[in-house]
């Protein structure tokens, strides 16, 4: 066909071009419905506990995704600075997915674990006192709110419908579960039984109540620390994007 025809005519050029943009999608798109799932799941990942996951609605509402990233791609300088690039697995029951796209403060994929509660705690309310030449801002009124957890159980079944494995004992558990994993205190065998890992304890340093400041940290302290590494099965699943 004549190029010239082509670049002189609006409507063929639409034509064509929506043509090839739809055969590269459709290349693809359809090679996913032949496959049971493009996530191979990994030993180690569950569902969030309560307190967690609204650690991770706080933590997203505060917009802290904007400024911290939680995808190590797979080069030598991200991998040496931060640990084990991000697998897909490790993103299977996120809603809405918290990758980011730049990074004012580090990366923060791996850092549960990495700090303390204390040091979590200072960092929040006080930025610059463990961190002199950091730009955040104080989240102190975070240890002023009471956690809101009227919603809690309605909150969980609603990303059960979107794939998240809840169960019903997990939901019926949920105030239970929030309150023995942000006191130390209750039934905590049952908790750790559901969920695996959890991190224990008065996350704000005030035991008195539960409050958004306790709900952060233990989100913060949860990423990175589900998956081993040092299994083989681990080390070799293929890296985000």
């Amino acid at each position: 066909m004549n190029h010239s025809l082509i670049e002189k005519s609006a409507a063929l050029l639409f034509m064509l071009t929506f043509i090839v943009i739809s055969i590269g999608g459709l290349v693809q798109i359809v090679p996913l419905f032949k496959i049971d799932t493009t996530v191979t799941k990994v030993e180690g990942m569950r569902p969030y506990t309560p307190l967690e996951q609204l650690g991770r609605n706080i933590y997203t509402r505060e917009g802290c995704y904007t400024c911290h990233s939680q995808m190590i791609r797979p080069f030598r300088d991200e991998v040496e600075r931060y640990g084990h690039y991000s697998i897909p697995a490790e993103s299977m029951y996120d809603h809405p997915f918290l990758w980011g796209s730049k990074r004012t403060g580090p990366d923060l994929a791996r850092v549960g674990g990495k700090y303390s509660n204390a040091w979590q705690l200072a960092h929040l309310i006080h930025p610059q006192s463990v961190v002199p030449v950091s730009i955040m801002p104080s989240y102190a009124f975070l240890k002023d709110k009471p956690l809101y957890v009227d919603d809690l159980n309605l909150h969980m079944s609603a990303l059960k419908t979107v794939g998240v494995p809840y169960d019903d004992e997990m939901i019926a558990s949920a105030h239970a579960d929030l309150e023995a994993q942000a006191t130390g205190q209750g039934a905590t065998e049952a908790l750790l039984k559901r969920y695996p890992k959890a991190k224990l304890g008065d996350f704000d340093g005030d035991p008195s109540r539960i409050t958004e400041m306790d709900a952060l940290i233990a989100y913060l302290q949860v990423l990175g620390t589900l998956v081993d590494f040092s299994e083989p099965d681990a080390s070799s699943a293929t890296p985000s994007k």
